[in-house]
């Protein structure tokens, strides 16, 4: 189609196809469901007569009130008859009362129904509307054809038959477009006609000689179903015209109803006829067959608005099915599918969605392809993703059903002669080689499916045959990463992520150095699985529709349940600090490894603490004279862990229980273990305490004028212990010596007299058992 939008003094010329809408679409039922609707809705047609200029080269419908309708055409006796020139229509919007700017119709639709009772444009969209105005300017050289007329349609209406009247005003001029009048544009009392122009609107409806008869896909010459009868000759020659040739070629279509071949691709869910209300009634012709196979698949779109709902898209289909039947004599709705901007895939003409149902759509190859229309204009930016996945789904369950890949070019023959928009000839009988998923443009001088939706077919092709695109393997959870390599110890989750829309994808596989480890739908976006100890390599194949594979780059995991070890158990020993019976100083010692990475150690009992890899030692207090058990659980990276534990009781032994020499003299005091404690200021006074442990503390208090002690392990002198402090402290243990192992010892001290501080004053020892 060619169509141009006709503004104030400005002129946008463009070539599409399908059906242009300029307003918002009136509502309708959706049936997107794809449940058979309660009822078919009749659309209402009613039409008004151009008054023709006396030289044959103009017309107008002059600006007039009618009954409500949505869609519009300018339609002519003579099917075969071409249009030389522009068909411009506007009309007054229901809504607001204000009337739209000048819309160029294609005159040409190019769609091979060889059989129509009239010729016409492409119908419009206008959304409820009340006004209508029509004027046709064409070219010198070329007389209009005869019987001009505008066809409304009523969106679910009735046929009425209601009188377009002339709107009051319009001799006034201008309406709130700031138009001015055009003093070019004969009045009504200008005009003479070809025919009666009266102003009444009158029903548009198929006499049986303007019935759509089946497509024949014999060659011109040779096919009996191109030689219409007397009747049809009438309804569809002018003087000096002929009817145009069989859009066909061989294989020849056929009235017999061919079985479905199955597909090598799924079905796709598709809304019947009835989804869209289609009244079945105005189309009583059987469906023509190709008698062969269908080739390839022609894309469309309807050059209408893309600001619709999709529970409006019914309501448009019917629209154009009404027009393209009553008002123009087609035996049913040109193409095979529709599809919405939301992706629903809408049955057109009937025949059955799995059979090869010749359509009419594309002039010169209707007898070798089907056609998928898209509702919408797509010059400047291509149909959502939803929409191309659709029409890839489709078009690969047709190609499928003739083992035909959708990425493949084909070889079709011309059954007509005629121009691509590339400016390719031909005539009848060549052949041409195209690819299995085309556009509109590539076999008629039309811009359609629009530039942008052209330039997406490639990716149409793609998503039809696969593999799946753009794959990329995500992140995998349920690891820990040491370094840059991920490490497991048990299940995780494999994301990942495509181009490819889910619908065209059968399913995904997760391989473990590169065999099939898990399977999950094509919906899916991640799978779980768990490794066997060790390193693998793990990767994701998409399976496409068509079997088609794609496999993602890989990923180094390391699968690890090796739980950490204490190479040195816990263990207690006691820690310089102050002595209470609640609360004894002591250290708790431990050391955990990994194998592959330590990444913490927890006290979990009698209290909690977490430490970090490196930290092999606390200190902590324990309660005198009750026994404490103390848990570690170290974890590693893949959260592997192991617990450990030691037990221990810390025991006070007071001065009152060693075995003392010398002089020692008892002192009493809150401050001290048990309130009491010995002092003495005699050289080689002595005390000791004999026990049975693993760690001992001598505890004392502590002064600035506090002496010295030598201090005796079994009997050996292990060092001198300086009591002298700036501060005063009490039960403060000063010395400590701990044993790898618990046995019997003796701690003994002696006091050294020190020069001018010879006291030594002892609460006893602490030991550990």
């Amino acid at each position: 189609m060619r169509a141009r939008w006709w503004g104030t003094g400005a002129v946008v010329a463009a070539a599409v196809c399908g059906t242009l809408v300029v307003q918002g679409v009136s509502g309708g039922d959706s049936g997107h469901d794809g449940k058979a609707a309660a009822a078919p809705v009749r659309d209402g047609v009613r039409s008004a007569a151009l008054a023709v200029r006396a030289d044959g080269t103009g017309a107008t419908l002059t600006r007039r009130d009618t009954k409500p309708f949505s869609m519009l055409g300018v339609s002519w006796e003579t099917p075969s008859a071409k249009l030389a020139g522009k068909v411009e229509v506007r009309s007054r919007a229901v809504s607001s009362g204000k009337w739209s700017d000048w819309l160029l119709l294609d005159s040409d639709r190019g769609a091979g129904e060889v059989h129509a009772a009239r010729g016409g444009t492409e119908p419009a969209w206008v959304g409820l509307s009340d006004g209508i105005e029509a004027r046709v300017d064409g070219k010198a050289a070329a007389k209009l054809p005869a019987g001009l007329r505008l066809d409304m349609i009523t969106a679910g209406g009735k046929r009425t038959g209601d009188e377009a009247e002339p709107a009051a005003y319009v001799v006034d001029g201008p309406d709130d477009t700031g138009e001015p009048a055009d003093p070019g544009t004969p009045g009504p009392t200008d005009v003479t006609t070809a025919e009666p122009a009266p102003p009444e609107e009158t029903t548009a409806e198929p006499s049986a000689g303007e019935s759509s008869p089946e497509q024949s896909t014999e060659p011109p010459a040779e096919s009996p179903a191109e030689s219409p009868s007397a009747s049809e000759s009438t309804a569809s020659t002018g003087p000096g015209e002929t009817a145009p040739p069989s859009d066909s070629a061989s294989p020849s279509a056929s009235a017999t109803v061919p079985t479905a071949p199955p597909s090598t691709a799924p079905r796709p869910p598709i809304v019947p006829r009835s989804g869209w209300k289609a009244d079945e009634s105005i189309s009583p012709e059987a469906p023509t067959y190709i008698d062969g196979r269908i080739k390839a698949v022609v894309v469309h779109h309807t050059a209408s608005t893309n600001d619709y709902t999709c529970a409006e898209a019914p309501s448009i289909i019917n629209a154009v099915y009404t027009y393209d039947v009553t008002g123009l004599g087609w035996k049913d709705l040109g193409y095979n599918f529709v599809v919405d901007k939301c992706g629903t895939i809408y049955e057109g003409r009937k025949g059955g969605v799995d059979l090869p149902v010749v359509g009419a759509h594309a002039y010169g190859f209707n007898s070798q392809t089907t056609g998928i229309a898209v509702l919408g204009t797509y010059v400047d930016s291509p149909p959502p993703m939803a929409v191309m996945a659709s029409v890839a789904r489709l078009a690969a369950w047709k190609l499928g059903q003739y083992g035909v890949q959708p990425d493949s070019t084909v070889t079709l023959t011309t059954a007509l002669s005629g121009q691509n928009l590339a400016g390719r000839t031909w005539e009848p009988g060549e052949t041409m080689t195209l690819p299995a998923i085309h556009g509109h443009r590539d076999g008629y001088n039309t811009v359609c499916p629009g530039d942008a939706f052209y330039a997406a077919l490639g990716t149409v092709r793609t998503l039809a045959a696969g593999p799946v695109t753009g794959l990329t393997l995500g992140t995998v959870t349920g690891t820990g990463t040491v370094g840059t390599t991920p490490y497991t110890n048990g299940p995780l989750t494999v994301s990942w992520s495509t181009t490819t829309p889910a619908s065209l994808i059968s399913s995904f596989q997760v391989l473990v150095d590169g065999k099939t480890a898990a399977t999950v739908a094509g919906s899916a976006t991640s799978a779980k699985l768990t490794l066997t100890a060790g390193t693998h390599k793990v990767q994701v194949r998409a399976v496409h529709q068509s079997g088609r594979t794609a496999t993602s780059g890989e990923r180094t995991v390391v699968a690890d349940t090796t739980a950490p070890a204490f190479p040195t158990k816990p263990n207690l020993s006691l820690r310089t600090g102050t002595v209470d019976t609640a609360a004894v100083p002591l250290t708790l010692g431990w050391k955990a490894a990994d194998n592959v990475a330590l990444k913490e150690t927890r006290l979990t009992a009698p209290l909690a603490k977490t430490y970090g890899p490196t930290v092999t030692s606390a200190a902590l207090t324990a309660k005198s004279g009750a026994a404490t058990a103390w848990t570690l659980r170290a974890y590693d990276t893949l959260g592997n862990s192991a617990s450990a534990s030691v037990t221990g009781t810390p025991v006070i032994l007071q001065e009152t229980s060693a075995a003392k020499s010398g002089t020692w003299t008892a002192k009493s005091s809150s401050s001290y273990l048990g309130g009491r404690s010995l002092g003495s200021s005699t050289k080689n006074a002595s005390l000791s305490w004999t026990f049975t442990g693993r760690s001992v503390a001598w505890v004392v208090s502590r002064a600035a004028t506090s002496g010295q002690a030598d201090i005796y392990v079994d009997g050996t002198k292990v060092t001198t212990a300086d009591l002298k402090s700036t501060t005063t402290a009490y039960r403060n243990a000063l010395w400590t010596k701990t044993w790898p192992t618990s046995a019997k010892h003796t701690l003994k001290i002696v006091v050294r007299a020190t020069t001018g501080r010879p006291t030594v004053t002892t609460d006893g020892i602490v030991y550990l058992k």
